[in-house]
């Protein structure tokens, strides 16, 4: 039966979420739950078929109007395309539906000669750059876990001394045919006895217990060029998994890629708009009123800001080429700074006198000389007859 379980909350993404957003999800997650990476793990085959599901929804424009509109029942009720049911589809059977979605894995590359052999799928992992790292550029080292040929069958997951067998099920096809309402169509899916590969295995390998196939750790510095920006992933060519044993018994053929998806980090005082950096830079009133030249803080350490007379609050200062590179022509976007003209809450008696001074001359009404706090306290508990008068009540 198709999961009830909300499909946004299955990929782990918002309703809002775009489709490149929901792809990498998922790709994430059918990487993640894939049955080979966790053999003999039920809750693994379970997650990585719901998440198959939620794709094949939230990937259609179409269904995902209707699930959004109608949930679960809006498309039981027919109210959308209909959908598989991949609580019973075999898993290499989900992986061929979406051989886009993992580079092409099960299908084919091209080798060093220009042959057609099979490929592997691709892999993703994510790695969190400062803005300095933007600007100049890094390398990083990334570590991910893959599946790789196991060396002590070379891939066939036959105990070493020993050689598969061709299915007698498919006859070495790895597909089998099946047929419906009275053979008016035919399907083929994946053979259920060998899973695809055309063969059985009768003593399996101890090191990989049959699949030809072990799980890795491994680590590799990756040059981060200047420029990326947030959720671009830069391809590390072969350094995905091998062809799966049903397309490569033996694991020749090409390997996939390495995705590596960038994160950037906030930054305290600036914010990223493409290539251009924007931040706030407080000034007092006066040097609105009377222009001044500031000290501000850029990437490349400090820069001078001319604040000419008569700023207003909100006003927007270029500083050209103090931005970020573009990730393809190498230019820099600009530094653009906001002033906000900060008001102090106290001044001290001077300060008081000129600004009243001040106001005397563009003839503006201000608020009479009050007087001080402790004397206000004073009159309130008793120092002044006329202020108990004042506050008492009729």
């Amino acid at each position: 039966m198709p999961t009830t379980r909300d499909y946004y909350e299955i990929l782990g993404v918002e309703r809002t979420a775009d489709a490149d957003e929901i792809k990498r999800a998922y790709r994430r997650l059918a990487m993640k739950h894939h049955p080979d990476r966790n053999p003999g793990d039920a809750e693994a085959e379970v997650k990585f078929k719901e998440a198959a599901e939620a794709y094949e929804i939230l990937s259609d424009d179409a269904k995902r109007k209707v699930y959004d509109q109608f949930g679960h029942e809006g498309l039981r009720r027919g109210g959308g395309p209909a959908t598989h049911d991949f609580s019973r589809m075999d898993v290499s059977d989900i992986f061929s539906m979406f051989e886009d979605i993992f580079g092409g894995g099960g299908g084919f590359g091209r080798s060093a000669s220009g042959r057609r052999v099979a490929r592997g799928y691709d892999l993703e992992t994510e790695v969190t750059l400062t803005l300095d790292d933007v600007l100049h550029g890094c390398e990083r080292e990334v570590e991910f876990t893959r599946l790789d040929v196991c060396d002590a069958c070379t891939g066939t997951g036959a105990k070493p001394g020993t050689t598969p067998e061709s299915c007698p099920t498919c006859g070495g096809q790895g597909k089998v045919q099946q047929t419906g309402l009275g053979g008016m169509f035919r399907m083929v899916t994946a053979c259920p006895t060998c899973r695809g590969r055309g063969t059985v295995i009768r003593e399996q390998c101890d090191a990989c217990r049959g699949r030809g196939r072990v799980s890795r750790k491994r680590r590799i510095n990756v040059k981060i060029p200047a420029g990326v920006s947030e959720g671009q992933a830069v391809r590390v060519q072969g350094e995905g998994e091998p062809p799966p044993p049903e397309a490569s018994p033996a694991g020749t053929g090409v390997r996939g890629d390495l995705h590596v998806v960038i994160r950037v980090r906030k930054h305290p005082r600036f914010v990223r708009d493409g290539d251009h950096l924007l931040m706030e830079q407080p000034i007092s009133f006066t040097q609105a009123a009377l222009g001044a030249e500031l000290a501000v803080e850029t990437l490349d350490g400090e820069a001078t800001l001319r604040v000419p007379p008569g700023t207003q609050h909100g006003s927007v200062f270029r500083l050209e080429g103090e931005g970020l590179p573009n990730l393809r022509t190498g230019r820099r976007g600009d530094l653009r700074v906001g002033v906000r003209v900060e008001i102090p809450k106290r001044v001290s008696a001077k300060q008081e006198a000129l600004l009243r001074e001040y106001a005397e001359t563009e003839g503006a009404s201000v608020l009479a000389d009050s007087p001080s706090v402790l004397r206000k306290v004073k009159d309130f508990f008793g120092g002044s007859s006329s202020g108990r008068d004042a506050n008492r009540e009729p």
